[in-house]
């Protein structure tokens, strides 16, 4: 089964040698979305703010693939703090309300970019 690499200009570019997405057959995965302001290249200030700008990200990644947020199957989420979850489950309970994705939520300690939160996903393609 063929891959295509997914890059819009809407998410920040990838760091390393990596894409910002890959889709497979009626799948797309994610690479990690750190709060990076696709405009300017650096972290906004502040978890809620880096984890709601990680899911705009994310969203501009589904959607250059052909799906949306409403799509994502399963979320993996690392945090830079364990003790960060309720502000970071506030922000993400808002983008997630209905029929929400498998997910699992670690502490990774040291994120890329001295990030606070760091999202990837699998989501289907309509």
């Amino acid at each position: 089964m063929p891959k295509e690499m997914i890059k819009t200009p809407h998410a920040p570019a990838a760091l390393g040698p990596y894409s910002q997405g890959v889709k497979v057959g009626n799948l797309i995965y994610t690479a990690g979305q750190l709060g990076l302001d696709p405009a300017t290249g650096k972290l906004v200030e502040g978890l809620e703010a880096q984890t709601e700008q990680a899911l705009q990200n994310l969203a501009a990644i589904l959607e250059a693939a052909g799906s949306r947020l409403e799509n994502v199957i399963k979320t993996t989420c690392f945090l830079a703090d364990i003790n960060d979850f309720k502000a970071f489950n506030g922000v993400y309970a808002r983008y997630f309300t209905a029929n929400p994705p498998a997910r699992s939520t670690v502490q990774a300690g040291a994120l890329p970019a001295a990030g606070l939160v760091e999202i990837e996903v699998v989501a289907l393609i309509e």
